[in-house]
C-alpha cells in the first residue's frame, strides 16, 4: 500500500480529489469479460479524459452477475492499466461478509488505492444503526486499506448522517458515496467533513457541492465518460473552474451540457440503465457491449431512439 492504516484519512484527503468515474464492465457476445475492451476503455478515460480515479465493479459494473474471480480480475486489470496515472477504488460489496473481506484483502494486496463497501441489505430493519456500525467496524479491523461507505436506497434503508459520522471515527474509513437527498449529505458534511470525504453520484449537483459545500471529490457514476469525449471535456472544464473559484464561468460551461444530460435521461429505459449506458459508450467509440442476466438488453426501437438523441445532443466527437 501507498500509506499505512493510521495515515489512511490524511492520505485520502491529499489524493482522493476531482472526478472519479464508475466503470461499466464490457462483455463479449458470449458474455465473458472483454478484457481488451476494458483496458481500452480505461486508457481512454485516463489518457484522453484525464479522469482522476476509477470505481471498479460496482453496481454499474454488474458485480452482482460476476464470480469472485472475475471481480478480482477486473481489480487487477484496473491496477495494471492505471499505474500512477489515476486512483482506483474497488467495489467489494456483497451480502456475504467473507466475500467482502476476501475481495478487500485482494484489492489491498495488488496495490489498489481504496475499497468501497455498500451498506448491507437488512431484511428486518431492526437495530439498524448498531448492526451497520458493527458491520463496518469488523471490515475496518480486517484490512488496512482505506474504506469508503456507500449508502443507497437499494439496501432497504438509508444510513443516517449521525450513523455515518459514527462510522467515520473508524481509523481507515476515508469517504462515503452517499446516494441520498441533498439535505442529508449536506448535514453529514457538517458532521463529519473533517474526518471523511463526502460525495454523491448526482453529476447535476456536483458543481453546487463544490461551491456550497466545499467538496473536492466526485464519487462517482458514469457521466464523466458519457458526457465527455477527447474533443469535448466540459465536465472537466467546469470542475476545474469551480475548484479554482471561477464560479460564474463554471456555471455557464455546466449549463451548456444540459442538452447532453437531457438526451441521456430522456432515452434511458427505467429498468435498463447499464444496457443504455453501454450502448451510449458504443456510440462514443468506447467498448460497451451486452449486459448479463438478470439485466435486460435494449430493444431495437430503444437503440434507435437513443442514437437519434445522441446525434442531436451537441456532444463534439
Amino acid at each position: 500500500m501507498k500509506y499505512s492504516k493510521p495515515d489512511a484519512k490524511a492520505y485520502s484527503r491529499r489524493n482522493m480529489k476531482g472526478i472519479w468515474a464508475a466503470a461499466l464492465t464490457p462483455f463479449n457476445p458470449d458474455l465473458t469479460i472483454d478484457e481488451d475492451g476494458f483496458r481500452a476503455n480505461i486508457r481512454h478515460w485516463i489518457d484522453d479524459l484525464k479522469l482522476d480515479g476509477l470505481f471498479i465493479s460496482g453496481k454499474q459494473g454488474e458485480f452482482f452477475s460476476m464470480s469472485i474471480e472475475e471481480r478480482k480480475r477486473t481489480f487487477e486489470i484496473a491496477v495494471e492499466e492505471t499505474g500512477d496515472a489515476s486512483g482506483t477504488i474497488m467495489s467489494c460489496s456483497d451480502q456475504n461478509l467473507d466475500t467482502v473481506i476476501d475481495l478487500a484483502r485482494h484489492a489491498q494486496n495488488i496495490g489498489a488505492d481504496y475499497i468501497v463497501v455498500h451498506a448491507p441489505i437488512l431484511h428486518f430493519l431492526s437495530d439498524v444503526d448498531d448492526t451497520v456500525y458493527e458491520y463496518y467496524r469488523h471490515i475496518s479491523e480486517q484490512v488496512d486499506i482505506g474504506i469508503a461507505m456507500w449508502s443507497h436506497p437499494d439496501s432497504g434503508y438509508l444510513m443516517s448522517p449521525e450513523l455515518c459520522s459514527r462510522v467515520a471515527d473508524l481509523p481507515n474509513i476515508v469517504a462515503i458515496k452517499y446516494s441520498v437527498p441533498r439535505d442529508m449529505y449536506a448535514e453529514l458534511t457538517k458532521l463529519a467533513g473533517d474526518r471523511i470525504l463526502v460525495s454523491t453520484a448526482a453529476e447535476h449537483e456536483w458543481l453546487d457541492n463544490i461551491v456550497e459545500l466545499g467538496w473536492q471529490l466526485y464519487l462517482c457514476s458514469t457521466p464523466p465518460y458519457l458526457l465527455q469525449t477527447k474533443a469535448d471535456q466540459r465536465m472537466r472544464e467546469y470542475t476545474d473552474l469551480a475548484l479554482a473559484g471561477n464560479v460564474e464561468r463554471a456555471r455557464a460551461v455546466s449549463a451548456s451540457l444540459d442538452p447532453v444530460r437531457d438526451a441521456l435521461k430522456a432515452t434511458r429505459p427505467g429498468g435498463k440503465p447499464q444496457a443504455h449506458q453501454k450502448y451510449w459508450q458504443d456510440l462514443l467509440g468506447q467498448v460497451g457491449g451486452p449486459v448479463r442476466r438478470p439485466l435486460l438488453q435494449l430493444t431495437g426501437e430503444e437503440r434507435a431512439t437513443t442514437r437519434a438523441a445522441f446525434e442531436a445532443c451537441g456532444l463534439t466527437r
